[in-house]
């Protein structure tokens, strides 16, 4: 059983129970899943400020806190004891392309030469972890949530709102991995 927890789930098993978290959260106690929210129920919690923006009763939301937090713990359960030894596998093809912008490490689920401390420190490392990160919470925030709660939450939903987010979460990625990386990753 050890075993088959710590490989790769396919697709077929893996989405099915993570959409399966949507009824759920709706059945149990009528609550919208979502992760970005919890920054926003942190930020209440811990910051007593007059913003109208954290002036809310976020403890009716701390069941997400507590979602979060079990995130987190799967995460940190996984990456050390659940966690497959063997290198993370790519495709030859993405292995020549890579190599060729200086990206060999395919040891951990990131490149150490884009993510790693040192890396921070470069111009190309500083963009990509910095601004990229920046980016992504602007985007959550202008967006009015991130992709699991639009892409999951949204459309089961049959929000319009969500889906014309989650359209724009596609195009933007395509554009990014297919225009501005190779570029960025040229630097």
């Amino acid at each position: 059983m050890l075993e088959i927890i710590k490989e790769p789930w396919p697709w077929y098993v893996a989405g099915p129970l993570i959409g399966l978290t949507v009824p759920i959260l709706l059945i149990i106690g009528n609550k919208s899943f979502g992760i970005s929210s919890s920054l926003r129920h942190i930020c209440a919690a811990c910051i007593p400020a007059n913003i109208s923006f954290f002036k809310y009763d976020w403890k009716k939301e701390s069941w997400n806190l507590f979602f979060v937090l079990g995130i987190f713990l799967g995460g940190f359960i996984t990456a050390h004891f659940l966690s497959n030894p063997n290198p993370i596998e790519i495709a030859p093809e993405l292995s020549e392309k890579l190599a060729t912008y200086g990206i060999t490490d395919h040891s951990g689920l990131v490149p150490a030469q884009l993510f790693s401390w040192e890396s921070l420190l470069t111009f190309r490392g500083f963009i990509m972890i910095v601004v990229g990160g920046f980016l992504v919470g602007f985007g959550t925030r202008y967006a009015g949530g991130c992709t699991s709660g639009h892409a999951i939450m949204g459309l089961s939903n049959l929000q319009w709102p969500s889906l014309v987010a989650t359209i724009c979460f596609m195009i933007g990625g395509f554009v990014m991995a297919l225009l501005i990386l190779p570029y960025i990753l040229s630097l």
